[in-house]
């Protein structure tokens, strides 16, 4: 961290020239030794073994070196140290390898945050360790926010953030079977207050009030009609509000939006590509790989 953002947007007028772009398009219908090929060719994940692992350490480098400050390096970063001290937490507790459940690293290491969290963890000790794995998981959830909140102090990323927090709720309340359920696991920071989210949720269909926020709305319907189904379309809007989001202002983008608006399309990308690759091994069909692409691309 520390370009100018004029240096930075530079570098990325030439990073976004090596985006996949339209050929992602094209590797549904593909087999994947050919979209194996076609990444090498196009420099995707260096011609690795693991394309998708190296990119996606290639993005989190970028990230440490060009973030214009550390606000902006913590959106994307610190979720990654939560995720692993909840890994961590899990497994001590389990008594289990954590290996299998951690992230990439984020700000520190899995040895540094092994110590934090004997040390100073964000979570006592004495809440964990009687709490199910899901309380476990809401208790890092909240400090995760509550740390975020406090680090993001401008407006695009705590308007992200807020997002966030209110499609979290909204999916956690639509999984939980009751509203008292979903009262344990809500969190603070976004837009939606208890009150108005579960009178969206929890009464009967005729009565449910509809919400004033367009995202929000498209995010409660994609959730009530999932059913007993996975919850795989309004997983897909989590996934990718963030890119969409500067996609439809992509031509009155500026300064540090900029960088926001690339790492989101690089991070979707990644995504586009694991998810294309496991399908394809897996033989589903082009027309099903197509409907779960994320971004707008």
């Amino acid at each position: 961290m520390g370009y100018g953002t004029a240096y930075t947007n530079g570098v990325i007028a030439v990073k976004e020239k090596q985006l996949l772009g339209e050929k992602l398009l094209r590797f549904p219908g593909m087999t994947a030794e050919e979209v194996f090929r076609a990444l090498a060719e196009s420099g995707f994940g260096a011609g690795g073994d693991d394309p998708v692992a190296a990119e996606e350490a290639s993005l989190d480098g970028f990230i440490r070196e060009y973030a214009p400050d550390h606000a902006h390096a913590a959106y994307f970063l610190l979720p990654r140290d939560f995720h692993n001290m909840k890994a961590l937490v899990k497994a001590k507790l389990l008594s289990a390898d954590p290996s299998p459940m951690l992230a990439p690293v984020g700000f520190q290491t899995v040895e540094e945050l092994r110590e934090q969290i004997e040390k100073d963890p964000p979570v006592p000790w004495e809440q964990l360790e009687q709490a199910t794995g899901a309380e476990i998981g809401a208790a890092f959830d909240a400090a995760m926010y509550a740390r975020l909140f406090r680090v993001c102090r401008r407006a695009n990323l705590r308007t992200l953030l807020k997002v966030r927090v209110d499609l979290t709720n909204i999916l956690t309340a639509c999984r939980a079977s009751d509203a008292e359920e979903a009262e344990k696991f809500f969190l603070a920071g976004g837009t939606l207050a208890r009150e108005r989210l579960f009178a969206g949720i929890f009464p009967e269909e005729e009565k449910r009030e509809a919400f004033n926020d367009a995202l929000c709305e498209e995010f409660r319907k994609a959730c009530l009609s999932a059913g007993k189904t996975p919850y795989t379309g309004a997983e897909r809007i989590l996934e990718s509000f963030e890119e969409k989001f500067f996609f439809a202002r992509r031509f009155g983008l500026e300064g540090r939006e900029l960088f926001l608006y690339y790492v989101f399309r690089r991070r979707a990308e990644i995504r586009n590509v694991r998810m294309i690759l496991v399908c394809l091994q897996a033989g589903v069909s082009a027309a099903e790989i197509e409907k779960r692409l994320v971004g707008g691309m």
